[in-house]
């Protein structure tokens, strides 16, 4: 009897995600599983895969998945029964690495020679943010990507941001050329005045350093606007 009920619980083990991966790797595990490992525990109502399936469940459209938890919050995720603190934070860490090694695949050998592009490879990260973000692209001569950083969070107006400051990071990358890029909360990226003053301050300036300011392009829900294709920069 024993013997019996000895194996009935190995062959359950065998089905945990943990014993899951030491027999046959990471890749024979779904992200729920992935999930509940990285959960380690649960709650004495549910499991730790019960609890992934509760966290994945917050992803938000259109990304699904791991990806889908980007946008959710820390305090979101503290909102179901056996998300802590730790927890949460750790899951947020995660999500920021899935979202990091799929931002630099995607960036292999990359040639921004459209702004259709440029808005395509920052639509996902920008288009739902509460918050005015302002990237600085750095291309080389080819105009392959060579680096990308996030100079302000706030609002184009409100951060103040500062033309020298964006050569000064642009001249550490070693970058030939820049581009801009930033988005709009309201989901409509039509420029306003403080979108075509800092458009006008950074190109006189890259004018004068000589590396030039190819474009500025804002990113609204699922649609962009590009300074170069409206013609205020040639």
């Amino acid at each position: 009897m024993h013997t019996e009920q000895n194996k009935i619980k190995n062959e359950e083990n065998r089905d945990m995600p943990y014993e899951k991966f030491l027999r046959l790797g990471p890749e024979a595990l779904t992200e729920r599983e992935l999930l509940a490992i990285i959960l380690r525990t649960g709650t004495p109502e549910k499991s730790a895969m019960d609890l992934a399936g509760e966290v994945l469940s917050l992803a938000k459209y259109p990304r699904e998945g791991l990806l889908g938890l980007y946008d959710v919050t820390a305090e979101e995720l503290m909102q179901i029964k056996g998300i802590g603190e730790v927890k949460a934070v750790k899951l947020k860490c995660l999500t920021e690495l899935s979202m990091r090694i799929s931002r630099s695949s995607a960036k292999e050998g990359l040639v921004f020679n459209s702004p259709g592009l440029v808005a395509q490879y920052f639509m996902e990260l920008l288009r739902h943010r509460d918050t005015e973000c302002v990237y600085l692209v750095g291309l080389d001569t080819r105009g392959r990507l060579i680096g990308e950083k996030k100079i302000s969070e706030g609002s184009v107006r409100m951060s103040l941001i500062s033309p020298r400051e964006i050569f000064l990071e642009a001249l550490r990358m070693h970058a030939v050329n820049i581009l801009l890029v930033h988005n709009h909360p309201s989901g409509d990226p039509t420029p306003g005045k403080y979108d075509r003053e800092l458009t006008q301050n950074v190109s006189s300036l890259g004018a004068m350093m000589d590396i030039l300011l190819l474009d500025h392009i804002i990113i609204g829900d699922n649609r962009y606007t590009s300074f170069k294709e409206l013609g205020y920069l040639t």
